[in-house]
């Protein structure tokens, strides 16, 4: 498919997992695609060379996101590397898990820095260029954690439904410039760090989920080609659930 063509596209954290499984969707669908990362730029570099096989542009751009300067850079590399910006996919996000009562300073700072700051530095770095060309798609990555809540990750809620927050205030003020802003919620997605859970938390899970099973990062990265092509052009401010009826909200 070519929904994307002559489009760029930034998808934090994009060098693994679902954030890598977005850029190759994107870049399978025309876009061209800048994979940031922070440390790990051999994972990047892999990304960049599976989509650059494939026939599209890609580009490997190294920024800490939980630093506002370095996402205000990010924007800026991108855009002259790839000659523009028209979809941006607010990934990047870390755990750092913990009961309420046991949960130091620090831990809650990362998350929140990493998962919802990051995303408002983007935005705001990424806007006066969006608003210019008076066109964008904005994807931000939540969870089913920002709906419902999850015991011993009271910092990973609060940013993911934080989330949920700042894509409807960016879908308002956005509007009148057809810029489009929408989020996304996993559920359970099969990744490194689902992979590693004991088979009796897995099992649990599943009896949770009405479809049985989870999901893949494939599944999640289909759900934001629809959100950054023009098929979604009468969308806005919504949630998606990507949690195999796990939430039904």
């Amino acid at each position: 498919m070519t929904r994307l063509k002559g489009k760029v596209a930034l998808v934090t954290g994009g060098s693994r997992g679902i954030g890598a499984a977005i850029a190759r969707r994107l870049a399978s669908e025309g876009a061209a695609v800048a994979v940031n990362f922070a440390g790990s730029r051999e994972a990047a570099e892999e990304v960049v060379a599976e989509i650059e096989a494939g026939g599209s542009r890609a580009v490997a751009i190294q920024a800490d996101v939980s630093d506002t300067s370095q996402c205000a850079a990010l924007v800026v590399e991108c855009i002259e590397r790839l000659g523009g910006l028209d979809i941006v996919v607010n990934n990047a996000g870390i755990t750092r898990d913990g009961l309420t009562v046991r949960m130091s300073d620090e831990d809650w700072d990362a998350v929140l820095d990493t998962d919802l700051r990051s995303a408002f530095a983007i935005v705001r770095a990424a806007a006066r260029h969006l608003m210019k060309q008076r066109s964008g798609s904005i994807i931000n990555m939540s969870s089913v954690v920002g709906l419902v809540g999850n015991a011993g990750q009271a910092n990973y809620a609060a940013a993911k439904a934080g989330l949920l927050g700042l894509s409807k205030s960016l879908a308002r003020e956005f509007a009148s410039r057809n810029i489009r802003v929408n989020a996304i919620a996993p559920g359970f997605i099969e990744t490194e760090m689902t992979g590693e859970l004991p088979e009796g938390v897995r099992e649990t899970a599943r009896a949770q989920i009405a479809l049985g099973d989870f999901g893949t990062s494939d599944d999640v990265a289909a759900a934001v080609a629809f959100f950054a092509s023009d098929e979604s052009r009468y969308i806005t401010g919504q949630v998606l659930a990507v949690d195999g009826g796990m939430t039904f909200v």
